[in-house]
């Protein structure tokens, strides 16, 4: 019998190939052989009738053919004998009516070298099982396999999410599908819609039109026929929606259709910039409660899931309220002391609202109020302390902190940050159940829907294991593996995430090789939002059309190259190094002709001048000779330039700059002894 190795919380045969599954399931055992996929092949459902599950097993199909290029098996005509089943699907329960936080999303799937075997307690764990089975799928000497393989599986937290803001700029219909589909290959179960800020109002009320009639600069909203394609296209992929419409703060829209709805006469106008800004909603006034209870009820009608979203974060506290006389009469009237108090008294107003129209009130974490029914979700951006805060407090919680995609951060770094770790770790067993998961967001002031893609995928895919798999699933070289094949397999459900990419820089190239161009945009990557809003004057009709916007947040190359430099592994090392230095007369002629492109010479330049360094570098390493002082002096002061962005002034982020000054410091290292 041969020994079993525990590998990430797979248990495997000393033969058997590490899966490529991503997310991690919480239980596999491999063994020896494989379930070959033919044209032979064929998978039936049983269980419960479920319009989800049709159409889902519709959708397997189709991703099974774009997997393999084998034409589906036809179904045989009537009075013919039945092909034997491959893939038996069987669901044992239906699903709720509404798909719900606490429902059971575990599966159990078997394949043998005869056939497979997936069950579920219902539809969720059959769709999530389903995409297991198409990861398993892979190319062999003798045709297509999957291996064989019992997997148990569940999710670590219940709620799963990517928020995604279509508010500042406008994010049309298909591209909101295709992320729902990307979701749902990764086991998300939560769309949170970011659908009203002080850029945009984008949905249609048809009880107030002039929210989105003059709340738009740009007349694009979702009607409310969209919305309910949405949530259907989303329940069809086990995926809950969940509304965002931001209050008492992030208003401007709202008051450019309705100001009466703000503390002051305005006047109002829609924000084409970004931040945040005065305008306050009117927290004081019967009235604006007799609007919120109409509108309110108009929304959750659309959205039939039990959570609301109220926003609450951000609010200009200091300008609008405390400028008015009335409101502060009214919080001397009812003994309010501050501003934040008043705050939570408009916010207890509004749960009871959202609570009317049978819906649970979830916020940013600034509403965190001891006095605000428990029922409230917290959303924490600001940290896992404030998460950890609420769940003491007695709130449910999730976490979004640092899984803010605008912040640039790499899939690694979002990897290991835990829902449970750090503050949370001292929670008791008790207090920890209140935290319920996290969300991705992506917040799109610099975001087109060209970009989405990029921004978004595949790094989201890191974060929907680490709100999935086991806790003691960390591996991160193992993640990066799995991660860059799911990354093509996003390209077959239709995300533009790659080859956006290449699009757009063929667009800078204009009729010069792209290779170049590319050589180096592979080395860089965006500052953050609050990087470029320090270096350039944004609004909403600045064409985001440059290298910033074209370079991807995170680059295989650099880490490929900082893997040969971790290993020492010099002949690697050296050929990028090489490659680099001589890209700069190669990218030269086409960075002059595009004025696009004129910012980078310098960027260039300085790739070049670190490749020149760490060749150096390399030479004292492989010479076994210590370099002198004044070198590494003059060395590490202009990496360091480069890796604190002092240098280059622009927007992007040289990524090679870091590993190379870790090449620099082994040079500085003392030489080693000859055998």
């Amino acid at each position: 019998m041969k020994t079993a190795l525990a590998i990430f919380g797979f248990v495997a045969t000393a033969a058997a190939q590490p899966l490529t599954v991503m997310p991690v399931p919480a239980k596999v055992i491999q063994g020896d052989g494989v379930l070959a996929i033919d044209q032979a092949f064929r998978a039936a459902l049983a269980g419960p009738p479920d319009a989800r599950l049709r159409a889902a097993m519709d959708r397997f199909r189709e991703q099974l053919t774009k997997i393999t290029g084998i034409p589906p098996l036809p179904a045989p005509d009537k009075g013919q004998a039945q092909p034997p089943l491959i893939l038996a699907v069987q669901c044992l329960g239906a699903g709720k009516p509404v798909q719900a936080l606490d429902e059971d999303e575990s599966y159990k799937l078997v394949v043998t070298t005869k056939a497979a075997r997936l069950t579920a307690p219902n539809p969720l764990g059959i769709l999530h099982g389903l995409e297991t089975f198409l990861q398993l799928v892979q190319p062999g000497p003798n045709g297509y396999f999957v291996p064989v393989v019992t997997i148990d599986d569940k999710p670590r937290f219940a709620w799963r999410g990517l928020m995604i803001d279509v508010c500042r700029h406008w994010m049309p219909l298909p591209v909101i599908l295709r992320q729902l589909d990307a979701m749902a290959a990764v086991k998300m179960n939560v769309f949170h819609w970011h659908l009203t800020d002080d850029q945009g109002f984008r949905i249609e009320s048809k009880l107030f039109p002039k929210l989105q009639k003059l709340g738009t600069s740009d007349n694009n909203y979702f009607t409310q026929a969209q919305v309910k394609e949405v949530v259907a296209y989303a329940r069809n992929r086990g995926i809950r929606v969940i509304p965002e419409f931001d209050m008492p703060g992030h208003m401007a829209a709202w008051f450019a259709g309705m100001p009466v709805l703000a503390t002051d006469d305005g006047p109002y106008k829609l924000e084409n910039t970004w931040g945040v800004f005065p305008g306050t909603l009117d927290v004081t006034r019967e009235s604006t409660y007799e609007f919120l209870d109409k509108f309110i009820g108009e929304m959750t009608a659309l959205f039939p899931d039990e959570y609301f979203h109220i926003g609450g974060d951000e609010v200009a506290q200091r300008t609008e309220w405390n400028k008015s006389v009335h409101v502060a009469d009214f919080k001397k009237e009812h003994n309010l002391k501050n501003n934040d108090e008043l705050q939570a008294y408009f916010n207890k107003r509004l749960q009871e609202i959202v609570k009317k129209h049978g819906k649970h009130m979830e916020g940013w974490d600034e509403i965190m109020n001891p006095d605000l029914p428990k029922d409230i979700l917290i959303q924490s951006w600001r940290g896992q302390k404030s998460l950890a805060d609420g769940a003491r407090l007695g709130f449910q919680g999730i976490l979004s902190a640092p899984y803010y995609l605008d912040a640039m951060h790499q899939s690694w770094e979002m990897y290991l940050t835990d829902p449970l770790g750090r503050d949370a770790a001292s929670l008791s067993d008790e207090e920890k159940t209140r935290i319920h998961g996290g969300e991705v967001c992506m917040w799109d002031e610099f975001v087109t829907s060209e970009t989405l893609d990029g921004r978004v995928w595949p790094r989201t895919a890191a974060v929907a294991e680490r709100f999935w798999s086991p806790e003691r699933v960390v591996d991160v070289d193992d993640m990066y593996r799995r991660l860059d094949l799911l990354s093509r397999r996003l390209e077959w459900l239709g995300l533009q995430h790659r080859n956006a990419y290449q699009t757009m820089l063929e667009r800078l190239a204009g009729p010069d090789p792209v290779g170049p161009l590319r050589t180096l945009a592979d080395v860089l990557r965006p500052v953050n939002l609050g990087g470029r809003d320090r270096r350039r004057h944004y609004t909403q009709q600045t064409p985001l059309n440059r290298l910033v916007d074209t370079v991807l947040p995170e680059s295989p190359v650099v880490r490929d190259f900082t893997k040969a430099v971790t290993d020492l592994n010099k002949p690697v090392v050296r050929q990028y190094l090489a490659t680099w230095q001589a890209n700069q007369l190669l990218v030269r002629p086409t960075l002059d002709r595009n004025a696009l492109l004129q910012e980078i010479v310098p960027v260039s330049a300085d790739v070049a001048k670190l490749a020149v360094i760490g060749q150096q570098a390399l030479d004292y390493i492989e010479n076994n000779q210590a370099p002198p002082d004044a070198w590494l002096a003059e060395q590490r002061a202009y990496i360091n330039g480069i890796t604190s962005n002092r240098k280059p002034p622009t927007e992007v982020v040289i990524l090679i700059a870091d590993p190379i000054g870790k090449l620099v410091d082994r040079a500085a290292a003392p030489p080693q002894a000859p055998n």
